[in-house]
């Protein structure tokens, strides 16, 4: 496979939060011994291989469509490591995120792109945030920035640990029905700290898929 470079109202406000809570079983906190909590080999199969993209707007040519609408704008501002396999995690650590608002955008949690790019607890974690803002009857509009990614390997190399600090203070809630985009004041809610255990996919292809998040809300450190 080919690759390249690359949560208003009271209620709303909840769904927001939901998108910066944990899903997933153990404590979020790195072990002493280098073992990856929650880490765990694929076994689901992907809808086809996937190649990431360089903005979230962008379609890959050769695999899942991860394209979001222009005003859904997901920046990744992060350095990738040397190490080819966590540059790989982290690449597609970047389209989980992407097909999970894909999803949103959609209105559904079963596009292809999330079924690619998630597994067990990660496939789980993303259909709970998609059906949250579809129940809501909201999209989402603005820019959502991640940012201060690290990367950790499984002594096994089958597993990424990759964590990074996201800020969706400019990132709202819209209304799917009228438009309405539901603003809020900036907040200390608005500022995640996130940690994905990427798996990577037993045929080769170089696909990796998220299978546990675990995020502090209100993350100071981030701010």
């Amino acid at each position: 496979m080919k690759r390249r470079s690359l949560p208003v109202a009271a209620a709303l406000t909840a769904t927001a939060a939901l998108l910066l809570t944990a899903c997933g079983s153990g404590d979020d906190k790195s072990s002493s011994n280098d073992k990856i909590a929650g880490a765990e080999q694929s076994t689901a199969t992907p809808t086809k291989s996937a190649e990431p993209s360089a903005s979230a707007a962008e379609t890959n040519p050769d695999g899942v469509d991860v394209s979001l609408p222009k005003d859904m704008n997901l920046v990744f501002d992060w350095t990738k490591p040397t190490n080819k396999n966590e540059a790989a995690a982290m690449d597609d650590a970047a389209n989980f995120l992407r097909a999970i608002y894909r999803g949103v955008d959609k209105r559904t949690a079963k596009d292809a792109a999330l079924a690619t790019y998630a597994t067990g607890g990660g496939l789980h974690y993303g259909e709970v945030q998609i059906n949250e803002w579809i129940k809501g009857g909201w999209t989402a509009t603005g820019t959502r920035r991640h940012y201060q990614a690290t990367t950790r390997s499984a002594a096994n190399g089958n597993s990424v640990e990759v964590a990074f600090c996201s800020d969706a203070s400019k990132f709202y809630g819209k209304e799917v029905k009228t438009g309405k985009v539901l603003k809020t004041e900036p907040s200390l809610k608005d500022f995640g700290y996130y940690k994905i255990i990427m798996v990577k996919f037993p045929t080769g292809t170089g696909l990796w898929q998220a299978s546990k998040v675990f995020v502090e809300t209100g993350a100071e450190k981030c701010r």
